[in-house]
C-alpha cells in the first residue's frame, strides 16, 4: 500500500514530478579519496533513503502546504485541521523542510545509491541476520522503517512474520519500493508512506523501529535525529530500536603512499619542477575530509572513542555539538598524516544507559592510548550475543570506508610519543545536514589547528 501526501505540482515530499527531478546536490567540493557520485558534487553518503531532519536553511512553502494529507495506520486518510499544528492539544509543528533538505531527498531518488548499498553485504547481510536474531520481538508486531529506501529492510521484516511495517521516505524512491512491495505480494502487510517522518501520521504505538541512519563518519547527514522523532513520536515503551548502539572512533595514521600520490607527485612531473604547485595541491588535496579506505597497518595507536550513542535515550540536542579530548601514545615511528575516523553499530534489545563511571573508565583507557578488549572498545552489553557492523580499518570493507582529516604537512612521531588534543563536531548553521570540524593537537612540542566542513 502506498501513502503520497497531496499537494499541487509537488510530489507528496515536496519534489517536482519524476520527470523534474534531476541528480540533486547542494554544491562543495569533493576531497580527493571521495568516490564520485551523482553529478559534480558527490558528497551525499549512498544511503538507502533520506528523512529530514529540519536542517537550516530556507523554508520551502510548498512543502508545507502539501503535507495537510496524512495517512492513518490503516492507509485512510484524514486532514489535519491546522496546519501550522496549532491547537490547545496540537503537538509543536514539525521544523519546515528547507531547500537542502529537498536537494538531499532528490539525491535519493537515483537508483545508483541503492544499489551499492544494497551491494555492501556487510551492511546488508549484517541488517537481514539481525532482524532474524530479533525474530521472536517482530513477528506479530508493528514496525516502522525509517528512510525505506528501496523497502529492502521493510520486506526482511516481513518476512520475519511483522504484523505490519509502515515503511517512510521523503524521498521518490519510495514510489519503486512500493513497487517491489507489490511485486512481491507484501502490499498488505508493508505501507509505504511517501514524506517526511515529521509529517507522516501513523496512528498506533510501535513495537520496532528499524533504519539504517549511519553517514560518514556516522553522524554526517544528521539522519540520526529522524530516528529520534520516530521514537518519541510512535515507539512503545521498552520497543526495539535497531541498531541500539553506536560509536564513533578516531586514531592517527600514517598514509605515505596517499601523500606522495597527491603532494609529492608535483616535485617531478615527466623532468619538469612543479614544485611550486605543491601549496595548492595540499590545499585542494587535505582541506576537506576526505572517504576512503585504509588498513589497520596505517593506524598508529589504539582508537579513542569520540562519542558513545543509545539509540533509546540519544536526544536531538545531544547531537548538535560533540567534543572530546584525547591522548594518544605512537606504538611506531612514522610520519604522522592526520588521524582517520570509522564507527560500529550494535544489534541489542533495550539496555540500561551505562553509569557514569562506565563511561568515564572506558573513555580513560581510550584516551590514554591502552589496549582495551573489543567488548571494551565497542561497548557491547552481551558481547556473545551482540551483532555488530563495523566499519573499522581491520574489517572488511563497506560502502563508508573511513573519513580521514589529513595535516597540510606531516609530522614525524616516535614510538611512545605523545599526540593530544581536542576535537568538536557540529552541525552547520548553513545546513545541519553538514558538519563542521574543529581540530586541535600537539606532538612533539608543536601545536597545531585544523579546521573543515564535511560538505
Amino acid at each position: 500500500m502506498y501513502q503520497p501526501a497531496s499537494g499541487g505540482d509537488y510530489a507528496g515530499n515536496g519534489f517536482h514530478s519524476p520527470h523534474q527531478i534531476g541528480d540533486g546536490g547542494v554544491g562543495g567540493g569533493v576531497a580527493r579519496g571521495t568516490r564520485r557520485r551523482r553529478g559534480g558534487r558527490g558528497r551525499p553518503r549512498l544511503r538507502d533513503g533520506g528523512i529530514s531532519t529540519g536542517s537550516g536553511g530556507h523554508s520551502n512553502n510548498n512543502y508545507n502546504s502539501s503535507r495537510s494529507r496524512v495517512s492513518n495506520s490503516y492507509g485512510a486518510h484524514h486532514t489535519q485541521d491546522n496546519d501550522d499544528g496549532s491547537g490547545p492539544d496540537s503537538p509543536p509543528p514539525p521544523p519546515p523542510c528547507t531547500d537542502f533538505d529537498m536537494a538531499y531527498f532528490n539525491s535519493y531518488a537515483h537508483v545508483g545509491i541503492h544499489e551499492e548499498m544494497i551491494k555492501d553485504r556487510a551492511r546488508t547481510e549484517t541488517y537481514r541476520n539481525a532482524i532474524m536474531q530479533h525474530q521472536s520481538q517482530i513477528a506479530g508486531k508493528v514496525v516502522v522503517d525509517v528512510g525505506c529506501g528501496t523497502g529492502i529492510l521493510s520486506i526482511f521484516c516481513a518476512q520475519a512474520g511483522a504484523k505490519r511495517v509502515y515503511a517512510v521516505d521523503a524521498s521518490y524512491i519510495a514510489v519503486q519500493a512500493n513497487e517491489v512491495i507489490k511485486a512481491n505480494n507484501l502490499s498488505d502487510t508493508i505501507i509505504v508512506l511517501h514524506g517526511r517522518v515529521e509529517d507522516v501520521e501513523i496512528d498506533e504505538e510501535v513495537d520496532v523501529i528499524i533504519s539504517e541512519w549511519m553517514g560518514y563518519m556516522l553522524l554526517y547527514e544528521s539522519m540520526l535525529g529522524s530516528v529520534i522523532r520516530a521514537r518519541d513520536r510512535w515507539l512503545r515503551p521498552g520497543g526495539l530500536i535497531l541498531p541500539s548502539n553506536a560509536t564513533l572512533y578516531m586514531a592517527p595514521v600514517t598514509h605515505p603512499d596517499r601523500y606522495a600520490e597527491s603532494i609529492d607527485f608535483w616535485r617531478n612531473v615527466y623532468g619538469i619542477d612543479m614544485s611550486a604547485i605543491m601549496p595548492l595541491a595540499k590545499q585542494c588535496a587535505f582541506e576537506e575530509p576526505s572517504v576512503e579506505t585504509i588498513t589497520g597497518e596505517n593506524v598508529l595507536t589504539w582508537p579513542h572513542v569520540v562519542k558513545h550513542v543509545d539509540c533509546h535515550t540519544v536526544t536531538i540536542q545531544e547531537l548538535e555539538s560533540i567534543s572530546t579530548r584525547f591522548k594518544f601514545q605512537s606504538m611506531m615511528r612514522a610520519p604522522l598524516h592526520g588521524f582517520a575516523f570509522w564507527f560500529d553499530v550494535e544489534f541489542n534489545g533495550p539496555a540500561p544507559f551505562p553509569s557514569q563511571s562506565d563511561m568515564s573508565s572506558s573513555l580513560m583507557a581510550s584516551s590514554n592510548g591502552h589496549a582495551t578488549d573489543s567488548s571494551q572498545r565497542k561497548k557491547r552489553p552481551n558481547p556473545n550475543e551482540a551483532l555488530v557492523l563495523s566499519t573499522a580499518p581491520e574489517d572488511p570493507p563497506t560502502h563508508w570506508q573511513q573519513t580521514l582529516i589529513y595535516f597540510y604537512d606531516p609530522i614525524d612521531v616516535v614510538q611512545d610519543q605523545l599526540i593530544e588534543g581536542s576535537l568538536v563536531l557540529s552541525q552547520s548553521k548553513e545546513n545541519a545536514r553538514f558538519m563542521n570540524i574543529h581540530l586541535e593537537y600537539s606532538s612533539g612540542g608543536r601545536s597545531f589547528v585544523k579546521e573543515s566542513v564535511m560538505r
